[in-house]
């Protein structure tokens, strides 16, 4: 048994940060109902190319790594019928996920205060880009906005002046994906309170609060220190060296994380000496002289390829490893060996990386259709085939 296994969720969230979570709750056992706009669905389902299936099971590759797992029914809430039928899902349901604006859903009688006090054991989670309060609670919040007014752009990409220099974005959507995972956490204590004191929650999710609260050390660096810590491409602010370097064939990343591996490091290079030298002793000497001691690490790293340097590095103790292309990622023999990848339904996909007591916690539930799901979802709820009928003619159900 998984070990969400009965926990029955209600998605009303849509593109990323919602499903993200949606989908991790499914992967962990509970059965997540996703309720799509009849005739169009998640805006994610045509976010193509590239598309994958074929005929009516042709669908975005976005949408297909967020959405495993999950039951599809197609109800237009902005129909008085189709909120009424959300509201009765909402009852049942132990988790209501949402990412509209601040008080969208409230015309529909689906708002958190609404829900709540019809049944006080409901958790809802409403994902925002700036939160229920404040002076931006009204804007739509967007990852790659999120992430340049955040600050998370300032110190993503190379410095000012140097080739391909200037602000960022990360290579995936990291606010939204982050904010998915914040808020399953928060979902999943929430569940554990209700168990005690037998009252659900709302939870207030924000991408912006997500990305200042993900900046981590760079948030500290700056709180400690006054500075801002600037953008520093591939280099780490407080690690040297913590980059990639060139090989005679291609470039190596090299993470050294304290003295004693900078001393091995040092020896490997044929340089001893580098680790009793007072410019290089400690980490925060080789900080401070970085331009120095790059360009010396970089030089006696030219003199082989990087499969050789590996080996080395790794024999030694030294973190180490290539830059790789998503393909030769997702086919290196470590994620195959983890099972990384998978097929369901027909779609290759990425796996889960979750692992309870050996078992990975994953759903065997491809992404479905749109509607696909919708007249069983109704039969739960007790509606007639007369009734699921009369809905599907009225526009009210897909």
């Amino acid at each position: 048994m998984k070990p969400l296994a009965g926990v029955k969720v209600l998605d009303l969230s849509r593109v990323l940060a919602g499903p993200w979570c949606t989908q991790l709750l499914a992967d962990l056992g509970a059965d997540v109902i996703k309720i799509e706009r009849p005739g169009e669905g998640d805006d994610t389902r045509h976010w193509g190319p590239p598309w994958a299936g074929e005929g009516e099971a042709e669908i975005a590759a976005y949408f297909l790594a967020a959405n495993r797992g999950k039951r599809s029914a197609a109800i237009d809430f902005g129909k008085p019928e189709g909120a009424a039928v959300v509201r009765q899902l909402a009852g049942r349901a132990d988790v209501v996920v949402e990412n509209f604006k601040v008080g969208g859903l409230a015309k529909f009688g689906l708002d958190a205060a609404t829900l709540r006090a019809a049944h006080s054991r409901l958790i809802v989670a409403s994902i925002t880009g700036f939160g229920q309060d404040g002076p931006y609670a009204a804007r739509a919040g967007y990852d790659y906005i999120i992430q340049g007014m955040s600050g998370f752009m300032s110190v993503t990409g190379r410095p000012d002046g140097e080739p391909g220099g200037g602000p960022m974005r990360a290579g995936v959507a990291v606010v939204d994906l982050f904010t998915g995972m914040y808020t399953a956490n928060a979902i999943l204590a929430a569940l554990v309170r209700r168990g005690v004191s037998g009252e659900g929650a709302h939870i207030d999710s924000a991408l912006f609060d997500v990305s200042l609260a993900v900046l981590a050390n760079q948030a500290s660096n700056y709180l400690a220190s006054g500075r801002e810590p600037g953008r520093q491409g591939v280099g780490h602010p407080n690690l040297v060296p913590y980059q990639p370097f060139e090989t005679a064939d291609r470039p190596l990343i090299i993470a050294v994380g304290n003295d004693r591996q900078f001393a091995k490091l040092a020896e490997l290079l044929g340089a001893p000496e580098w680790a009793g030298d007072p410019r290089f002793a400690t980490n925060p000497a080789r900080v401070s002289n970085r331009d120095l001691l790059i360009p010396m690490i970089e030089e006696r790293l030219s003199k082989r390829d990087a499969l050789e340097w590996s080996a080395q590095l790794d024999a030694a103790g030294i973190p180490a490893g290539p830059i790789n292309g998503i393909g030769q990622a997702l086919t290196d023999a470590q994620a195959v060996h983890r099972g990384m990848t998978r097929e369901l339904g027909g779609y290759r996909m990425s796996g889960s990386p979750l692992r309870l007591d050996g078992e990975r916690m994953e759903s065997d539930m491809p992404p479905p259709r749109l509607g696909q799901h919708t007249d069983g979802v109704l039969a739960e709820l007790g509606a007639t085939r007369a009734e699921i009928d009369q809905w599907r003619s009225a526009g009210v159900i897909g």
